[in-house]
């Protein structure tokens, strides 16, 4: 009976031992730590297997290992058995696997995880989350570039896992979006005690082209450089410097992109309230340059007003130079106020009107009939351009140029650069013109030659010449043509070879032509003027009386 009481206790525990699981390879089990030596630790795992595991395991990035005999502590189980008849253990597998299913439990939730950055790898650096190792890209480490890292390495703090992939064992945080989800709730409680037309204190962060960036205790605002003072600022630099702390005023805020803008100008007066009354219409200031464009220069009359001298004010005589040769930036001048658009803020200034009109001058100097001196300044097809007082030119058309020539044939005498007189026939102040006269300097001796004699007037002239189609004439020194065809009242006495050189002969004035500076004459028209004078006083033909009886009877009185 003992003997099958005995066997029956047997079975019962090899049955018991075949009801207890076996722990599988590849998972994670419990251990009490029995022994601390040579660096590593002994663990009894239970089912009779013990196994080592390196002190350093134990340990976090940079810390001491905490590990005491008598500790329960997991352990991830490789092997049941190795060569030596000992288990294959480790705890920082344990904790790897212990560390992905919190880490996936916080990525499925979108909640933060606790790590600690302890190395630098190529493109960032890697992060202990209690277990497992994460990337942490270098553009996720702050909301701007981090020069030295140092400081934050070690340290336990919160990070956003961006991505996860337990099969590759990847695994990408973040500390940046962190940063900017707390930045952002700190941004809102800011601007949410902010209210536009509120004068603040802030401290200048960073500097651009277009403005200053103002810390004001957590959220930043744009100070452009069109609000930092009423004045043109050419750069922000010039009246801001990084960590200087300024007061602003709250011009406008955007609640949807928290976007703050600033202003310093508003904090001081405006100088446009006072410029109709400090700068009438017509009066002369001292202003400086402070920019030049194509189209002017502009002026700053004083902090904060600046206007406008267009091109076409800016000099009397130069028209077509660019502003940049007549004036240059910094430089003092005299300037008149010629219209102000307060609602535009805009004054329209005139740099000419400060100097005397040349045109005016030169007439008060130089009335009409007076001589003047030049030098020819250019040569065109309808005169001579002749250079006078003050950078002002002369115009002295074809028609003036002779007397006795044609302009275009009296011109070929003319080069630039030569010095000549002419007689100031004209002076036109409003569009700015003066004409000028050579011919005048002379006697007109075609006027002085025709003076008294007008058409129809019977003349003695000599001839001077004779050609084939008629005549030349002369008349106190005008010389005139006389045509075949005026030659004669007869047809067979029209012929210029009955004439010679020397002739005295009596014509009938037809035209005076003053311009082409010609007579007409014609003996024709005096040989029909004399029949017609006899007709009248002697009788007709219709009377009976012959012609040659009546031409008889004229000479007959005659004599």
């Amino acid at each position: 009976m003992c003997a099958k009481n005995a066997m029956d206790e047997f079975e019962a525990l090899l049955k018991e031992s075949f009801e207890i699981d076996t722990p599988e390879e590849g998972t994670v089990v419990k251990g009490k730590v029995i022994a601390v030596e040579a660096g590593q630790a002994i663990i009894d795992v239970g089912y009779k297997m013990e196994g080592r595991v390196d002190l350093k395991e134990f340990a976090n990035p940079g810390e001491q290992p905490n590990i005491n005999v008598g500790d329960t502590v997991e352990v991830y189980l490789d092997r049941v058995e190795n060569a030596r008849g000992e288990a294959v253990i480790s705890r920082e597998k344990a904790r790897r696997e212990e560390a992905w299913d919190r880490l996936e439990k916080a990525y499925a939730s979108e909640q933060r995880v606790e790590g600690a950055i302890f190395g630098r790898v190529k493109g960032g650096f890697t992060v202990d989350l209690g277990g497992a190792v994460a990337f942490l890209p270098g553009s996720q480490v702050d909301v701007r570039p981090v020069r030295d890292a140092g400081p934050l390495m070690g340290m336990k703090q919160p990070f956003q896992i961006l991505k996860m992939d337990r099969r590759r064992g990847n695994i990408v945080v973040s500390r940046r979006a962190i940063l900017e989800e707390s930045r952002a709730e700190q941004r809102a409680e800011v601007i949410g005690n902010l209210t536009e037309g509120q004068v603040v204190d802030g401290v200048v962060k960073n500097i651009t082209e277009y403005g200053a960036f103002v810390d004001l205790g957590g959220v930043d605002g744009l100070l452009h450089v069109t609000d930092m003072a009423w004045r043109r600022v050419n750069h922000p630099s010039e009246i801001l410097a990084i960590g200087e702390t300024i007061k602003v005023q709250v011009i406008k805020i955007n609640k949807e992109t928290h976007r703050i803008s600033l202003g310093m100008k508003q904090l001081q007066s405006d100088p446009w309230d006072a410029v109709e009354k400090a700068y009438p219409i017509n009066s002369v200031h001292k202003g400086r340059v402070t920019n030049i464009t194509d189209y002017g220069a502009f002026v700053e009359l004083e902090a904060g007003v600046e206007g406008l001298v267009h091109v076409s004010e800016m000099s009397w005589t130069k028209k077509n130079v660019h502003p940049g040769k007549i004036v240059s930036t910094s430089q003092e001048v005299d300037v008149m106020v010629l219209e102000i658009d307060s609602a535009k803020r805009r004054v329209s200034l005139g740099l000419k009107q400060t100097q005397r009109n040349p045109w005016e001058v030169f007439a008060e100097n130089h009335p009409v009939n007076s001589t003047i001196e030049g030098e020819v300044k250019n040569i065109t097809e309808f005169g001579l351009f002749v250079g006078l007082d003050n950078d002002i030119d002369g115009m002295v058309h074809l028609s003036d140029l002779s007397w006795d020539k044609r302009g275009e044939e009296a011109i070929q005498s003319y080069r630039k650069g030569d010095v000549v007189q002419a007689v100031v026939s004209e002076v036109d102040i409003e569009k700015e013109r003066i004409s000028l006269s050579i011919k005048a300097l002379s006697d007109d001796s075609f006027t002085d030659a025709v003076d008294g004699v007008k058409r129809g007037s019977i003349i003695t002239v000599a001839v001077t010449a004779i050609e084939d189609g008629g005549i030349e004439v002369e008349y106190n020194g005008a010389k005139s043509f006389i045509r075949r065809s005026d030659l004669s009242r007869d047809r067979g006495d029209q012929r210029p070879e009955r004439f010679q050189v020397g002739d005295k002969i009596d014509v009938r004035v037809t035209n005076i032509d003053p311009k082409t500076r010609k007579l007409g004459l014609s003996i024709k028209a005096r040989e029909i003027a004399e029949e017609k004078e006899a007709v009248e006083q002697y009788g007709s033909s219709d009377s009976g009386a012959s012609l040659g009886d009546i031409l008889g009877a004229a000479l007959k009185g005659e004599k």
